[in-house]
């Protein structure tokens, strides 16, 4: 992110399995996605960072294994072009936590529950998402869908990915 090498189209990084690298990750992919051309106020910026905050706050939360991080992969589709100007029409995050044994389900919680519904968040933003299993551990992935004007999110009926891999 030092604005000298052209932009790609995928950003990696490890972060502390704690609440700050969960807010840290979420700040990141609003950095990185303005970057590429998405703007900072702009729906598809937002709903990305409300995805990477979901995701990451539930790797930490029942992802963790002391001594462990969790991985936050971004990527867009196509690649920015070397003058920035291509612009993208997918987003994929990805977030890798180091157990496998606690998998997220999506369940619809009673009205006087007071927390379980940041994966309803994820799956009314997304187009699709889903769950892959690693060596060690798991990857929660979404797929965003990008408007191909101004960067705005599109909604992709019939198809929620709930479980694809």
């Amino acid at each position: 992110m030092n604005g000298e090498n052209p932009p790609s189209g995928t950003f990696e990084m490890f972060f502390t399995s704690s609440r700050r690298g969960a807010r840290l990750a979420r700040r990141i992919v609003v950095r990185r996605l303005e970057e590429w051309g998405i703007a900072r106020d702009s729906d598809a910026s937002q709903g990305l960072a409300l995805i990477a905050g979901e995701l990451a706050a539930n790797a930490v939360s029942h992802g963790h294994v002391p001594g462990r991080h969790f991985h936050l992969r971004l990527s867009v589709q196509p690649p920015p072009g070397p003058d920035g100007r291509q612009t993208p029409a997918s987003a994929r995050i990805e977030v890798s936590d180091a157990r496998d044994e606690r998998r997220p389900v999506l369940r619809d919680q009673g009205g006087e529950a007071e927390g379980g519904r940041g994966l309803l968040l994820v799956d009314a933003l997304a187009s699709k998402w889903g769950v892959a299993e690693r060596g060690v551990g798991k990857t929660v992935w979404c797929e965003y869908a990008l408007a191909s004007e101004e960067c705005r999110s599109q909604q992709v009926t019939g198809d929620t990915g709930a479980g694809d891999a």
